[in-house]
């Protein structure tokens, strides 16, 4: 095994960015330890350099961005549309809910069970085209397509679905069953 010298751990560091403090908290040890090892006024432990090479090495890792992962195009409705059009898009692409799109901006979203309702009142009330604005409900959160994967699984853990938003448009959607993807292929 490779024991690194301080001026490599310090040059490591500093090509990837990350300020003394950062790798001290990340690794569970002190700043001022971090910077006794780079000016080598003290001979750490093994297992303190093994921790703050972990670090180095997790940071060097290409992280995965929510536009890695996100699918286009998103399949959506305008708050106009019949409950029909939504239905029909759920029926054909097999989702359960569908985010409620107006010139590029998400509003709301609208899901099985809001067409279950409208279809109940449908019956009730002859004739009329019920349409989607009628039976909307709150939206996905939105993330920006640079956003790492490890927060939109944070995000995800409470919300079905988020949206991929660039220049106030919406550019794609990530799923739970994307997140399940990833994992079975990893």
């Amino acid at each position: 095994m490779h024991i690194p010298a301080p001026e490599e751990l310090k040059a490591r560091r500093e090509m990837l960015g990350i300020r003394q403090a950062e790798l001290a908290k990340r690794a569970g040890i002190s700043q001022s330890m971090v910077a006794r090892i780079e000016a080598r006024s003290v001979d750490p432990r093994m297992s303190t350099l093994v921790k703050i090479v972990h670090v180095l090495n997790e940071a060097q890792k290409p992280r995965m961005t929510a536009a890695q992962l996100m699918h286009a195009p998103v399949f959506s409705v305008e708050p106009g549309d019949p409950i029909d059009r939504a239905m029909e898009i759920m029926d054909e692409k097999n989702i359960s809910q569908l985010p409620v799109i107006h010139e590029g901006v998400p509003i709301g979203c609208i899901s099985e069970a809001a067409i279950i309702t409208a279809l109940e009142e449908r019956t009730a009330i002859k004739g009329h085209d019920i349409m989607v604005n009628h039976y909307l409900e709150p939206g996905f959160p939105t993330v920006p397509p640079g956003m790492d994967i490890e927060t939109v699984v944070k995000v995800l853990q409470n919300h079905h679905a988020v949206l991929v938003m660039e220049e106030g448009k919406v550019q794609g959607v990530i799923t739970k069953h994307d997140l399940i993807s990833l994992i079975i292929n990893r």
